[in-house]
Parts: structure tokens; sequence; C-alpha cells
């Protein structure tokens, strides 16, 4: 399903800067994100929890979270390299996660992961970390674009901002939360009185 899935997203194989302007992404790396819409993503939740503002995705409000299903509503990743710049506004606190799949409401801790995003809100877990797996507790700064490496192969999982590397994990056997056969990717929108932005957001699938 994921080679069949390329061919579909290749013609928006672009990222957009602040200003509107496309950019290539690296070789090997399609654009999930076209800067300007929501096209290829579900929300469930509240929909005007997130939206497009200044070529990025802004999540803000009660429990929400946007899936990536792609063009025929089925996309699925299993093992890949997925890179973003993610923003925190002051006591924010949001999440990316990985290997999920799309339901209408609630968290979607069942399958995949979380990939934590805060800074400065109150939990302790802080951005970078595998959420409740293995936590980072030295923040980032807020106000400032964050550049996220997530990786998945072989049923390692690591994850890098800025170039640091905060988790290199692979769960015992019988134990992942990685689906057999894939997932998809998720942006949340974890309360009211939190703001992160989502741009460049780009995926190279591991064969």
């Amino acid at each position: 399903m994921i080679r069949k899935l390329l061919p579909a997203v290749a013609a928006t194989a672009l990222i957009f800067t602040a200003s509107g302007e496309p950019e290539k992404v690296e070789e090997g790396f399609v654009s999930l994100f076209d800067g300007k819409t929501l096209d290829g993503w579900k929300v469930g939740g509240e929909a005007n929890a997130i939206r497009v503002e200044d070529g990025a995705i802004v999540a803000n409000g009660p429990c929400t979270h946007a899936y990536y299903v792609g063009k025929d509503g089925k996309a699925k990743f299993k093992d890949f390299e997925l890179r973003a710049d993610i923003m925190t506004k002051p006591n924010s606190n949001g999440g990316l996660y990985i290997h999920t799949e799309y339901q209408p409401s609630g968290w979607p801790t069942a399958k995949g992961y979380e990939v934590q995003i805060n800074n400065t809100q109150s939990d302790w877990r802080k951005s970078g970390g595998l959420y409740g797996v293995v936590d980072n507790k030295e923040p980032f700064e807020d106000n400032k674009w964050m550049k996220y490496v997530i990786r998945v192969e072989k049923g390692k999982v690591t994850v890098s901002i800025n170039g640091k590397e905060l988790v290199n994990y692979t769960a015992e056997e019988g134990k992942s939360k990685l689906q057999k056969d894939g997932g998809t990717f998720a942006i949340q929108a974890h309360d009211p009185g939190s703001t992160t932005l989502h741009k460049n957001i780009r995926v190279k699938t591991l064969d």
C-alpha cells in the first residue's frame, strides 16, 4: 500500500515558506501538506480546532486530531522518515502521532505512539519525547520553529529535534505499539489554551 501511495502524493511534493512561495523538498521525500489547505487530512473532533494560517497547520482547541489520509483516504506508512517544522506558543501542549489510524473523537492512544510537543506547558514531558515511553524533560523554546525528524525502521523509533537525538527505542518483543501493516500520522489539538503550528511536513518511505 505504501508504494501505491507515492504517485498520489508526488504531485504535491512541495513545501511552502511563510510567504507562500513553494520550494522543493529533499530528494526522496514527498510533502503531506500543501501550505494552503487541509487536502489529504481528515479531522476527528472539533473542525474549527484545526486550521491553516500563513502556511502552517494551526492546532488550537479541545481534544481534536487531524489525520493524514491521502487522496484515497487509505494512507499508511510502515518504515519511514518524517520531517516537520513545529512551533509552540507559550504554555502550549500538543502531539504528533505515528502509526495511528483515524478515529472520529478522543485520544488515539490504542495504536502507535505520540511524539510530544510541549515546551512550557505544565506537563513535565517535553518536546521530542515518545510520550510515556521515552520522555524528554528538557524543553526547547517557544515561538521558534523546531525541526523534528521521526524515523521508524524495522521496529526501531528514533526522534530528534534540531539535530539532537532524544529517542532511540525498540520495544520488547510482543510489546510494540507499531502496527504490523503501518499506520498514519495525526496532529493533535490538546486544549483551548494550547496553540501549536506545523509546516513543511514531508515523508520518505524506507523500503
